[in-house]
Formats: structure tokens, C-alpha cells, sequence
């Protein structure tokens, strides 16, 4: 994830440009972010994710989707795209400048990394949690066995929960189902401690 050069962009400036290229960007506050670039553990985990979700709720009335599906944001205009999300019950679309928004998330799930991490942990919960349809949002360390499990409460408040260890699991409360650590980091390869001191110093 890195900033395009420019020091403010319009929407309509945002939307001409993710209209003509094939990669993806995401708008926030007049700065244009692209989201291309990731990772080969990244795209891993989230495929794993991608397809232990779908076996678990597939014979249930939700849908499992991926990182083109875009998620409306009131708080964060106009919409991000999350490494996978589930809407259950009645999908509701909505269309903007060519572009079909998701407006009822259940789940968000992001995969972290060097680059994504502090704006997957603060700006973009930000414009998560104001959906009204949306209960958990997962968050997914590539380069350790650690998930962040943040779960809405009846008071509308967020509870985080944190997972460590390949020995672990973490439950999805709104959708009731458990993803195990040996699903989620299937044939994955954690880099050894020195790179992941050069990776984050």
C-alpha cells in the first residue's frame, strides 16, 4: 500500500482513475492509496481464509466474497475493499458511478502487513464500524500467528480480542462458525525473527 503522488484528489478524480487502471485504490480524506503490491503470504491467507469460510457456511444463506467486492463507507467516502467479507441474509447493493457498493457486511476481514497495518488497525476500523450491519471485523497478521477479533456489543461499543499461537482458533460469533490457526496459515511460512526485525525495525 503506498500514496499516489499528488497532495489532494477529488472524489470524481479517484473514481476516473480506478475506472482506468487495473489496479485498486482506496480514497481517504483527499489522498488516493493504492492497494496493489501485496504480498505472496498475503494473497495465501486470504485465499485460505476465502475458502474455509465458504465450506463452513456453505450450506447456509450467506456469502463469502473477496477483495473486488467493494464495502460502502459513510464515515470514509466512498467505499474500501476489504481481503474478504460475508453478508448473510438479503445482499444489498448499491450502485455509484459505475462502481457496485456492498452496504451490509456481517464480516471484514483484512490481512495485515507492513504497509496496511496502522491504516487496517485505525482509519479504516473507523469507517467500519459505523455500518450498522456489520458485527465482527478480523484482522489477520501475515507474518505471525496472532488474529484481532473485534466484536460489536449490544451497547454498540467494539470488544478486542487477541489470538496468538498455531495452536489456536478464534470464533466468529456473528456468523458461528470457528476458523482454526491451521486453516487460516494453511502452507504458510512465517519469516524468521531477523527478517521481521528488518521488516518492522
Amino acid at each position: 500500500m503506498s500514496a499516489v503522488p499528488k497532495q489532494k484528489y477529488t472524489l470524481e478524480e479517484y473514481i476516473e482513475l480506478l475506472k482506468n487502471s487495473d489496479e485498486r485504490y482506496e480514497y481517504f480524506d483527499g489522498e488516493i492509496i493504492s492497494m496493489a503490491g501485496g504480498s505472496v503470504l498475503h494473497g495465501d491467507i486470504a485465499v485460505n481464509v476465502l475458502y474455509s469460510l465458504s465450506d463452513k457456511l456453505k450450506e447456509r444463506p450467506c456469502r463469502v466474497m473477496g477483495s473486488d467486492m467493494a464495502i460502502k463507507t459513510e464515515k470514509a467516502k466512498p467505499f474500501r475493499f476489504p481481503d474478504a467479507s460475508v453478508v448473510c441474509g438479503e445482499r444489498v447493493i448499491e450502485r455509484l458511478m459505475g462502481f457496485d457498493l456492498l452496504v451490509n457486511p456481517t464480516l471484514v476481514v483484512e490481512v495485515l502487513s507492513k504497509t496496511t497495518r496502522a491504516y487496517d488497525l485505525n482509519e479504516k476500523f473507523l469507517a467500519y464500524k459505523a455500518i450498522e450491519s456489520l458485527q465482527e471485523y478480523l484482522l489477520i497478521d501475515q507474518n505471525r500467528p496472532h488474529v484481532i477479533r473485534h466484536i460489536r456489543q449490544s451497547d454498540g461499543q467494539w470488544l478486542r480480542g487477541d489470538f496468538i499461537g498455531m495452536e489456536n482458533s478464534v470464533r466468529l460469533e456473528s456468523l458461528d462458525v470457528v476458523l482454526p490457526f491451521t486453516e487460516i496459515y494453511r502452507m504458510i511460512t512465517f519469516p524468521e525473527e531477523n527478517d521481521l526485525e528488518e521488516m518492522f525495525g
